[in-house]
């Protein structure tokens, strides 16, 4: 083969080995031959990326990769204190030019000083708690969102683009509570979180001096922190004309096939494990209309809350909507809701993981288990979002995969127990009226996704879509979940456990290797999501002891600490927290008992009566009359359901004769 016929990438191999020939070895032609092979190796590999490549690109806006991002920006949104969010500012219909960095206090372009009042703003407005709000702020300018400042058309578009007025960034904070203003990652002496200021600092130095001031700090903070970037990935806005003027909007990025993936993998837990226990406690007719009825309402205030997202345009999650709504108050009752969710969700897990595998092998020993997973979780707990956000994924094919084994394992046997073909015996009412109660919280736990509902909403392309994705998502979680229900209980009747895997595994009727499988499918969901639930709280407890970006060490100790420090400090406490799951784990070792409390005091609340009494606020007059006597009827309803439903749960089993 001639030379001038290979691929360039051989040619440069060819060249690069015969300079490492022997100059004396002329009659040698192995090297040529040698540079070749290499080239060829790499040519292949190259080729093969470029397929894969183009695999991952096919579709276009559903194609694998952007499932994969979109997925992975899914897995960010559970927070419980707020994170600074980056923006993007997106290119224009020409695609000239790159998208900017924009930052989280302003944005590089010149605005007008348009008083645009957002709902997070008149909050900040109202609060008045440790003299946060100026006094020359309560006088003067009104409160503007960050998203709905307008931009000033005296400036040329490549003007905006070369950075524009960088003063008017600064200038821009000045007269502004938004949350966007100063943002809670500089705070510092001169600056607290949201805007606040503190003592007489404010009345000598300037704005530019203070936000300056904190980017300094912040780097002082964080200096070899080995900070993850990247994990959570930057907000892309817009800028769109509304009433002759161009305003800044958040430009979502995933379209309805995503929206209904990201949902469904926020739904769809080891919930619907406990199902049938909930069916023996209520009975089959009452247990299936409270599963119907926790479905269908969960799905309305879903689309209640996307209401309110659009009721300002500032607003970017579930605890945006609380601190619009009620103010500083609601935000911290939702962060210790959010806490104790993934806390529960977390102890459930290990109990889970536990109590499969103890059937299995019961020899090692229950809470044998329980340590046992606790430290399989330390190395994953380090891992990137970025990589976790992919093994989420297997979490809801383990799901799928498990109910799957159910239905196989029903189907082949023809005797009870165990079987579907010959049913245990039922009941339509409860047996014990006593039960009921505690299959509230159990038909309601695997509704409990409306935290990220916001988020999501928040991320869609189309957003007039929601609805649909919610009609889709909430549909095909009910069919699985009414499914897995049913198929327990028919099986097993009163004999069945607090997680029907258990009863599986147990059978010695059934075929070993799907018995197995089942094994591995439960370590699999526990292994995978339990270091995405543990790292808002990681994140919490890092923030509260300083050691976050977001704000000042608590303790002046902490000050000034180098990197390796902050970085065993990271680790010490990334470890005791999985420590803590595994002796609460350990102390409440009844799985049913766990969902109940979830279901009855952490999902009434956030699915239920948190996202109705901000609609009722936020709307107030605008709702009609009947729409509003529904709303307070679903609220008092689900509170007496939540407050009783709570207090069940953790009433001895014998007290109730549950066994």
């Amino acid at each position: 083969m001639a030379h001038q016929d290979l691929p360039d990438a051989l040619l440069v191999a060819i060249e690069a080995v015969n300079e490492m020939k022997d100059p004396e070895d002329e009659g040698s032609s192995s090297f040529p031959l040698l540079a070749f092979c290499i080239a060829k190796f790499y040519f292949l590999r190259s080729s093969i990326a470029m397929r894969f490549t183009s695999l991952a690109h096919a579709g276009g806006v559903n194609s694998i990769e952007n499932f994969a991002r979109s997925l992975t920006r899914a897995t960010a949104f559970h927070e419980i204190t707020p994170r600074r969010p980056s923006f993007i500012l997106a290119g224009d219909s020409t695609g000239e030019g790159e998208d900017e960095d924009l930052g989280y206090g302003g944005f590089q372009t010149d605005y007008a000083r348009t008083p645009r009042s957002s709902l997070i703003g008149e909050q900040l407005l109202r609060s008045t708690s440790d003299g946060a709000v100026d006094d020359e702020f309560a006088i003067g300018d009104e409160p503007e969102s960050n998203l709905s400042r307008v931009v000033s058309h005296q400036k040329s578009e490549g003007e905006r683009r070369n950075g524009g007025d960088h003063s008017s960034v600064q200038g821009s904070v000045r007269g502004s509570q938004s949350i966007f203003a100063i943002a809670p990652h500089l705070s510092t002496p001169l600056a607290g979180s949201y805007g606040t200021s503190y003592g007489t600092l404010r009345s000598t130095l300037n704005e530019s001096s203070m936000v300056h001031a904190g980017q300094l700090w912040r780097q002082q903070q964080v200096t070899g922190a080995n900070i993850a970037d990247g994990e959570h990935l930057p907000l892309i806005v817009k800028e769109v004309e509304e009433d002759g003027k161009i305003v800044l909007v958040i430009e979502g990025q995933s379209t309805l096939p995503q929206t209904i993936l990201n949902s469904t993998n926020v739904l769809i837990g080891v919930g619907l494990l406990s199902l049938p226990m909930g069916l023996k406690y209520s009975g089959l007719l009452c247990g299936m209309i409270l599963l119907f009825l926790s479905a269908l309402v969960t799905s309305y205030t879903a689309k209640l809350l996307a209401k309110c997202m659009d009721r300002d345009h500032s607003l970017l999650s579930f605890a945006d909507i609380a601190y619009a709504s009620y103010g500083r108050k609601a935000n911290i009752a939702t962060s210790i809701l959010f806490t104790m969710e993934l806390l529960a969700a977390c102890v459930a897990l290990i109990v889970l993981f536990a109590d499969s595998l103890n059937s299995l092998i019961p020899s090692v020993g229950l809470n044998e288990w329980k340590i046992l997973c606790g430290l399989l979780l330390i190395p994953l707990n380090f891992v990137p979002l970025r990589l976790l956000s992919f093994t989420s994924i297997l979490g809801i094919i383990s799901c799928f995969s498990i109910v799957l084994i159910i239905l196989i394992d029903g189907f082949a046997t023809p005797r009870t127990p165990g079987s579907l073909l010959e049913p245990a015996t039922q009941y339509i009412f409860p047996a014990n009226w006593l039960t009921l109660p505690l299959s509230f919280g159990l038909m309601m736990s695997p509704w409990g996704g409306h935290s990220v509902f916001p988020n999501i909403y928040r991320d869609m392309r189309h957003p007039y879509k929601f609805d649909k994705a919610v009609k889709y998502t909430f549909s095909f979680t009910y069919v699985l979940d009414a499914t897995t229900a049913l198929a327990g209980i028919l099986m097993f009747g009163d004999n069945v456990m607090d997680e029907v895997t258990a009863n599986i595994i147990g059978n010695s009727s059934y075929p070993r290797s799907l018995s197995l499988m089942i094994c591995i499918f439960i370590a699999i969901i526990p292994l995978t999501k339990i270091p995405l639930n543990a790292r808002p709280i990681v994140s919490t407890i890092e923030l509260l002891c300083g050691l976050d970006s977001r704000a000042m060490p608590g303790s002046q100790a902490l000050t000034g600490l180098s990197g390796y420090t902050r970085g065993i400090i990271k680790v010490v406490i990334r470890i005791v927290v999985l420590i803590v799951f595994v002796i609460i784990a350990i102390i409440c070792p009844a799985f049913d008992s766990i969902m109940a409390f979830m279901g009855s005091a952490l999902c009434f609340t956030i699915c239920v009566i948190l996202p109705l009494l901000f609609y009722v606020k936020m709307f107030g007059k605008e709702i009609s009359r009947r729409e509003l006597i529904l709303d307070y009827f679903l609220i008092a309803i689900s509170s007496v359901m939540a407050i009783v439903g709570t207090i069940w749960a953790f009433l001895p089993k014998e007290l109730i004769h549950a066994e």
